[in-house]
């Protein structure tokens, strides 16, 4: 493939072949059908002609195009499955690879960034690319000191791609909504367009990644490799191995897809609590399982990568979503009501009743309500097909709802991880993680009670 096509005309004009395409392939099942070949299988070759299409199409063009079919892969559970698929062999691969960017261009911007003599920082280097991503794409190299790392590099003219991209998805986000039903893309494309500038910020991505790395140096069950070195458009952090969450979810067995879903709740909850950082990309390319967990070799860590896009929460995740999920399980309509109407989700001009919001909220947050929930697709769309229906009451009243801008992201990372975990088919004990790490999930009463309690344990212990 030729350098990352950059020039706004041709990119406008491979993403305006995704709709006409579209239309293409609707009639040329309509002739198949003519010429009598069954409904059936007709639609089967029609998504497949589709995904393939939208792989090659977001694939070659990187930049937004592709982190728009990333952000789309983890809703895939969500669809149908006579229609998920074909979408979602297609989706998964965006997760994972993409056309390498030329050797000649990644040692240019090698040059650029490192200096003339850049490989002498390396004692070996490999230009085969291990991985490729929206903006960027990574190489495995051992630095200097002896490190296993990895370097990941910048596409040039990536921020100039990826504005391009989004803002023409965006004219196309009524032709693609089909895509993924129940799930609004305008909004989701004109979120990812806000993040752009930090995930091309590189220093940012360095800072939010060492600060997750030291927090969890000594973690039994979350890996965060460590910055090595960073400059404009080259980050190079420590190597880490391990299975891709990916391959977890086409092949792994059931521990394996338990332990994982465990551990994406655990760094999900707990990230924010620890470091005031939100890791907002979730998608299973960003994550690994790693041989060595606290029960020895045969058990998992997991390896997190990718810290472009973070969501910044001084104190961690905000009081109002532990203590509304606890009255909500509580049954305290009228008190969940004047919660959501201070926080904004409720407009002031808008007026609801609190017993139909408590009806709309407690199937969403059922796996809060058991000690251990087991994820699946049937139950992802069941919910989307709930919301997503013009003829449901959930849908009349969720259209009325308001989304905060402090809560965007935390909705979309939230929305994201479930998303995952269902394409896992992971049985997760989500209770214990709210209850460790979800501030308000816990009243304060009962927190003072243990802690109350353990002093009692200590004091002996220490006259002892």
């Amino acid at each position: 493939m030729s350098d990352l096509p950059r020039k706004a005309v041709t990119r406008t004009a491979k993403l305006a072949a995704l709709p006409l395409g579209f239309a293409g392939r609707a009639t040329w099942g309509l002739g198949k059908r003519i010429v009598g070949e069954s409904a059936e299988i007709v639609g089967r070759e029609l998504q497949q002609r589709t995904a393939d299409q939208l792989f090659k199409v977001l694939g070659e063009l990187k930049g937004g195009a592709m982190k728009f079919g990333q952000a789309l892969s983890v809703f895939e559970s969500a669809l149908p499955e006579e229609v998920a698929g074909p979408y979602r062999a297609a989706l998964t691969k965006l997760q994972e690879a993409a056309p390498p960017m030329p050797t000649r261009t990644v040692h240019t911007v090698l040059v650029e960034r490192l200096g003339e003599d850049w490989q002498e920082l390396f004692a070996e280097f490999d230009d085969k690319p291990s991985a490729a991503a929206s903006i960027g794409q990574v190489h495995r190299a051992v630095w200097h000191d002896g490190r296993e790392v990895a370097v990941k590099v910048q596409y040039p003219g990536a921020g100039e791609a990826l504005l391009s991209d989004l803002n023409q998805l965006g004219r196309f986000a009524r032709l693609l909504g089909p895509l993924v039903p129940g799930i609004d893309i305008k909004p989701l494309i004109a979120e990812l367009r806000d993040r752009v500038s930090e995930e091309l910020d590189y220093g940012l991505e360095a800072q939010a990644q060492q600060a997750h790395a030291e927090e969890f140096a000594d973690d039994p069950d979350v890996v965060v490799p460590g910055v090595v070195h960073q400059s404009d458009q080259v980050l190079i952090t420590e190597w880490i191995d391990g299975v891709p969450l990916s391959e977890v979810i086409s092949e792994g067995t059931q521990e394996q897809r338990d332990r994982a879903g465990q551990l994406l709740a655990r760094f999900l909850f707990s990230g924010p609590a620890r470091t005031s950082l939100l890791h907002a990309d979730p998608h299973p390319g960003n994550f690994r399982l790693l041989p060595g967990g606290p029960d020895g070799d045969e058990d998992w860590r997991l390896g997190v990568l990718d810290f472009g896009t973070v969501d910044r929460l001084p104190g961690g995740l905000p009081d109002t979503i532990g203590t509304s999920l606890r009255m909500t399980l509580d049954g305290e309509a009228e008190a969940v009501y004047e919660l959501l109407c201070a926080e904004g989700f409720v407009k002031e001009s808008i007026e609801l009743d609190p017993d139909a919001v408590l009806d709309y909220l407690l199937p969403i947050i059922e796996p809060a309500e058991v000690d251990a929930f087991t994820f699946t697709r049937g139950w992802m769309r069941s919910q989307a097909a709930r919301i997503a229906d013009p003829r449901s009451p959930a849908h009349q009243l969720g259209k009325q709802l308001n989304l905060p801008p402090a809560y965007l992201l935390i909705h979309r990372v939230t929305l994201s991880t479930i998303g995952v975990l269902c394409q896992l088919g992971a049985t997760v004990r989500l209770r214990e993680e709210l209850e460790e790490w979800l501030p308000g999930f816990v009243p304060e009463e009962d927190l003072e009670a243990e802690w109350d309690e353990e002093l009692d344990e200590e004091v002996p212990a220490a006259e002892a």
